[in-house]
């Protein structure tokens, strides 16, 4: 019997909207609009200025940085302007404008056939890097590094994340039914570039298609293909990890210090087209969906596209939505202009209508201890909260395991006080980061 995690809620899935639409290829945008910083670590810097011209595949940002990711034109066409726009995550992004030029044109050398299983796990390392492929399910954090780990850390398991746990997105289940046999060669990539011999692959109870497809897809492999019980945050690594592999991530640790690493059914997808087919990452599967949404759906967008073109694709907005979101209801992230773009981790655009969301008023935390019960991380939210908001971030990171917070919302959900407990946390984050950065500059100075 698969034991579960602590804590964890049950919300409404409200998959129905776009579970059973297939994979629609958008049309190509007129214009894209690119960050140049797209994932954890390093931002790039632009390679291009206004008036070049660039080919689909090309590379237009670049930083040396081990821990970064390079970023590729999504469509051909000339560099229109390099400024600042509104960015999904950081408000405003430093980001390349491409006019499409109707000509689609790869960039010389792109798409190219490869026999991967002649190649070496460190020459699909290097495919993986040159290919800007990072962690697709919203993390972002670039593959190269999850799946080169340090000498020490030995790695006996990989994990696909197929958990999918997010209400409304539906991106990954249908990937799975229609881009099996992808996601099957793209494990197995993984595995030789880990060398392990043990993978599992973890699909909800609510996706019983999914898991027949992936069944089928990795039948004859050492691979066990698991269907686990549908609760929320299911799909975040440390809870996943203890339900399939039974090990407990300690605090301030990551998973490969138990020795597993997990990705996500987007990411082994572009892992896939990179090393295979030598095609770079510049598009994605995302869900559109809510009752806001005319016609949701699942599109193959290029990245660079913006919100407000991918939302017209499914016919536009039956109502002004009272909130627009990136991701999905629980860790995903309001916005306020839809010129945004489709990065590399944007899993969906919700259009949530005043019916689907709850905007009831703070109020003092009234210690129900709701928050406690339903923490996946063991931790104390309400407290964090409280701390959050008195600014009070070094308290909070030492005395309380701020940086164990996963910000999976589960807290907010079952709040009776309506507290933005998961923004209180991010705010303390932030802070810390600030200060560590500050702390490094100033020992830097010494040297």
């Amino acid at each position: 019997m698969i034991k579960s995690f602590r804590g964890g809620i049950h919300p409404n899935g409200n998959k129905s909207y776009t579970a059973d639409k297939l994979i629609e290829i958008a049309p190509l945008p007129s214009v894209v609009i690119i960050p140049v910083r797209q994932h954890i670590g390093a931002p790039c810097l632009p390679i291009v200025a206004k008036g070049d011209f660039v080919k689909k595949g090309q590379v237009i940002a670049s930083s040396d940085a081990f821990v970064s990711s390079p970023v590729h034109a999504s469509i051909s066409g000339m560099v229109k302007e390099v400024a600042e726009y509104p960015h999904v995550v950081f408000g405003k992004c430093l980001s390349i404008v491409i006019e499409n030029d109707g000509k689609d044109e790869w960039v010389e050398g792109i798409p190219c056939e490869r026999d991967w299983e002649k190649l070496k796990g460190n020459e699909i390392g290097n495919i993986i890097k040159d290919a800007g492929i990072v962690g697709m399910g919203g993390a972002t954090f670039p593959t190269h590094v999850k799946l080169s780990p340090p000498k020490e850390k030995k790695i006996d398991t990989f994990i696909l994340n197929a958990a999918e746990c997010e209400p409304y997105l539906t991106a990954d289940h249908r990937m799975m039914l229609e881009y099996s046999q992808q996601i099957c060669t793209g494990v197995k990539i993984v595995m030789k570039v880990l060398g392990v011999q043990k993978a599992y692959v973890g699909i909800e109870d609510n996706k019983p298609d999914a898991v027949i497809a992936m069944k089928r897809a990795f039948e004859g492999t050492t691979v066990q293909v698991k269907e686990i019980p549908t609760k929320y945050p299911q799909g975040s690594e440390k809870m996943l990890i203890k339900v399939l592999a039974d090990r407990e991530v300690p605090s301030g640790n990551l998973p490969m210090d138990v020795g597993v690493v997990v990705q996500n059914v987007g990411t082994v997808i572009a892992i896939y087209d990179a090393v295979v087919r030598g095609i770079p990452l510049i598009q994605r599967v995302t869900t559109i969906s809510g009752s806001a949404v005319k016609e949701p759906k699942n599109l193959l967008l290029r990245i660079g596209t913006t919100f407000e073109e991918a939302i017209d694709n499914c016919g536009g907005f039956i109502e002004k939505p009272a909130k627009v979101i990136m991701g999905g209801p629980m860790m995903g992230f309001a916005q306020s202009n839809l010129k945004v773009s489709i990065i590399k981790g944007v899993s969906g655009i919700l259009g949530l209508t005043k019916k689907d969301v709850n905007n009831g008023t703070e109020s003092p935390c009234i210690r129900c201890g709701k928050c406690v019960s339903v923490c996946p991380c063991g931790l104390n939210p309400g407290m964090l909260s409280i701390l959050g908001q008195k600014n009070l971030y070094q308290e909070a990171k030492e005395e309380q395991n701020l940086l164990d917070c996963a910000e999976c919302g589960s807290c907010v959900y079952v709040c009776p006080a309506k507290r933005n407990i998961v923004q209180y946390i991010r705010y303390c984050k932030m802070q810390n980061a600030a200060q560590t950065a500050k702390l490094n500059a100033a020992y830097a100075a010494k040297k």
